[in-house]
């Protein structure tokens, strides 16, 4: 089958299945967030790390779901801040585990631990502060968070393809030789054709101007995030960070963007008091 309909159908799947993860209740929104959590650790330790120090792999995954578990129960049971401090057990067992070790022939590879903890952890955590008001639950800012972010990877796809390969400088060719300015502007484009969409429709239930600046903030933290993450399997010399979605690669190459670009639209909307 021809890789652009693959790769068309696996997205309208996950689009579907993120939305209804968002939209149905909180149990779900936290299933599919430590999935996403835990495969994308996972993708980004074998990428780093190969095969080496299993274990503390393990549990470095871990420390990243019960670190998210307990910020959703501080979300929707408002359990006591004190509790939070659990957080840090698996971290420590991590560091006493790699002086355990009796192979240390590459222990700087531990660093890619607490890389992965802070790369992809934090961000996805956070994403309970956007859910949770009051411990009350909805995921439908978060939505729409994901649609922006959408629409300028698919814009910038689309316009990069189209005439970025032909016309145009590249953006970062020494990170990633296919993005171009084009698909930049493009992506930017499509970011706030989402927005306006959704200020039309009701559903991004903020200020108009305050949605094109927070359209426009999200799509530069998401090509930094795409190239970030493009400069790491670079530097790793791989293509994919996985094979979970087909046609899109890993778990990691989906949402790369959205480890940069959500946590920044949220803290837009937090300076400006709007969430």
């Amino acid at each position: 089958m021809n890789n652009s309909i693959v790769r068309t159908l696996s997205g309208t799947v996950l689009i579907v299945l993120v939305a209804s993860c968002l939209l149905i209740n909180q149990y779900l929104f936290a299933a599919f967030a430590l999935f996403m959590l835990c495969t994308m650790l996972a993708e980004f330790f074998k990428m780093t790390m190969g095969d080496k120090y299993r274990f503390s792999r393990l549990l470095g995954i871990i420390a990243g779901a019960v670190t998210f578990i307990l910020a959703f129960l501080k979300g929707a049971f408002d359990i006591e801040l004190k509790y939070l401090c659990l957080a840090l057990v698996p971290v420590f067992v991590i560091m006493l585990n790699s002086l355990l070790e009796k192979d240390k022939s590459q222990f700087f590879k531990f660093a890619y631990i607490y890389t992965g903890l802070a790369y992809i952890v934090v961000p996805l955590t956070l994403s309970n502060l956007i859910v949770f008001r009051n411990g009350s639950f909805s995921g439908l800012l978060l939505l729409c968070f994901f649609i922006i972010i959408w629409g300028s990877d698919v814009g910038g796809y689309v316009f990069g393809m189209a005439l970025g390969q032909k016309y145009g400088k590249k953006l970062c060719p020494e990170i990633s030789p296919k993005k171009s300015w084009i698909g930049f502007w493009g992506g930017l484009v499509f970011a706030i054709l989402a927005t306006i969409l959704l200020h039309v429709t009701g559903l991004l239930r903020i200020p108009f101007g305050h949605g094109v600046i927070l359209a426009m903030i999200m799509h530069v933290g998401g090509v930094v995030g795409d190239l970030f993450e493009s400069q790491w399997k670079r530097c790793c010399g791989i293509k994919d960070s996985g094979n979970v979605i087909p046609g899109h690669g890993g778990m990691l190459d989906r949402f790369d963007s959205t480890l940069v670009a959500m946590p920044l639209g949220a803290l837009y909307l937090s300076l400006v008091n709007l969430i």
